[in-house]
C-alpha cells in the first residue's frame, strides 16, 4: 500500500470523528465560551474522591502555592487527572483542576472551542483559586493542549502576575503534523474547513497555523515564569516530538527517555499514569528540593 494511503486512513477517521462532533453540536459550537470559572459537578465530586479541588485547601509553607491542571484535547477536569492529582495532594500540594473549551451539546469531551477563548477561561479559574487559597500565585500544569494554552495565558492576558511556573507534559508548543496526517488535508476538499468550524481547537494546533504562528512570535517564552517540558520520544500526537520544547530564559527541557530509558509512554500515557514523568512534575514545583529522576521514580 502507499504510503500516503495508510495515512489517509486515519486522518479520515479523524475527520469522521469531527463530523460526528458537529451532528452533536448545534451549528453555533464555535461561538464565544463562557469564561465561568464555576467548577463543574464532576470536578467538585472528584475533590471528595480524590483529595483535589478542596476551595478550603491552604498552602504550606512547604508548598504556597496551588496548583491548576489543566487537560488536554477531548478530555476534562476528572479523567486526565485520577493519577497525578492524588499523586500531588498526598505530597501536600492544594490541586486544582477546571474543564474549558466545551463546545455547546458536547459532554465530557473538551479543550475543542478556540484556545483563546480556552484562556480566558483558565484566566478566570486561576482568579477563582488564588481568592479561594489566599495565595498570591499559582502553579500551573497542563497535559497536551493543556501545557500549551496556558502560554497564551501568560502572553496576552496578563497571566505572567499571577504564574510562577507553568510545567507541560508533552505539550503542543509549536503546532503538530500529526505524524505528517496535516500535510494530506490539501488533498480532502474541505477537511481544514470542517475542522475551523467544527472543532477549532484542531484546527489551530496543526503546525504554522494562525494561532500557532500568533502564540510564538517574539519568543516561546514571558519573563518572571519558569518553564519545564516533559517529552517522551514515542509521542505519536505531537509531532515531531522535540517541536514540543521551548526556547528562552527559565526553560527546562526533559526527554523522559533520558532519565529512564525504559520508559515507553506515548502522548497519553505520559500524562495520565506515567510516575516517572509525575516525578519530574514534582521536581519542577518544587526545584529546591528536587531529586534524581530514574526508572525506580516510578515507585516513589
Amino acid at each position: 500500500m502507499l504510503p500516503w494511503k495508510r495515512l489517509a486512513r486515519p486522518l479520515a477517521a479523524l475527520l469522521l470523528a469531527t463530523a460526528a462532533l458537529t451532528v452533536t453540536a448545534p451549528a453555533t459550537s464555535a461561538a464565544p465560551i463562557s469564561a465561568s470559572a464555576e467548577p463543574s459537578s464532576a470536578a467538585t465530586s472528584a475533590a471528595a474522591q480524590g483529595g483535589w479541588n478542596d476551595y478550603d485547601c491552604r498552602p504550606s509553607v512547604a508548598h504556597p502555592r496551588p496548583v491548576v491542571l489543566v487537560h488536554g484535547t477531548f478530555a476534562n477536569s476528572v479523567d486526565n487527572w485520577l493519577s497525578l492529582a492524588p499523586y500531588l495532594t498526598h505530597r501536600g500540594y492544594c490541586v486544582f483542576s477546571l474543564d474549558y473549551g466545551q463546545l455547546p451539546g458536547v459532554p465530557v469531551f473538551h479543550a475543542l472551542g478556540p484556545i483563546d477563548e480556552s484562556a480566558g477561561q483558565l484566566s478566570a479559574y486561576v482568579d477563582r483559586v488564588l481568592a479561594a487559597t489566599g495565595a498570591a500565585e499559582a502553579d500551573i500544569v497542563g497535559h497536551s493542549q493543556g501545557g500549551m494554552m496556558p502560554r497564551y495565558y501568560l502572553k496576552f492576558l496578563g497571566g505572567a502576575a499571577k504564574v510562577n511556573a507553568l510545567v507541560g507534559i508533552a505539550p503542543n508548543n509549536h503546532g503538530t503534523t500529526l505524524a505528517g496526517l496535516t500535510h494530506l488535508l490539501p488533498y480532502f476538499p474541505g477537511a481544514e474547513d470542517l475542522l475551523t468550524a467544527a472543532t477549532p481547537a484542531l484546527a489551530q494546533q496543526i503546525a504554522g497555523s494562525d494561532f500557532m504562528t500568533k502564540l510564538n512570535a517574539g519568543g516561546d517564552t514571558v519573563p518572571g515564569v519558569r518553564y519545564t517540558v516533559i517529552a517522551t520520544r514515542y509521542d505519536e500526537v505531537v509531532t515531531p516530538h522535540r517541536t514540543q520544547f521551548l526556547s528562552g530564559a527559565n526553560v527546562s527541557n526533559v526527554l523522559i527517555q533520558d532519565r529512564c530509558a525504559l520508559d515507553l509512554s506515548e502522548h497519553a500515557l505520559l500524562g495520565l499514569t506515567d510516575r516517572i514523568a509525575f516525578h519530574e512534575v514534582a521536581n519542577a514545583l518544587d526545584p529546591a528540593h528536587a531529586t534524581p529522576t530514574t526508572c525506580a521514580s516510578v515507585l516513589s
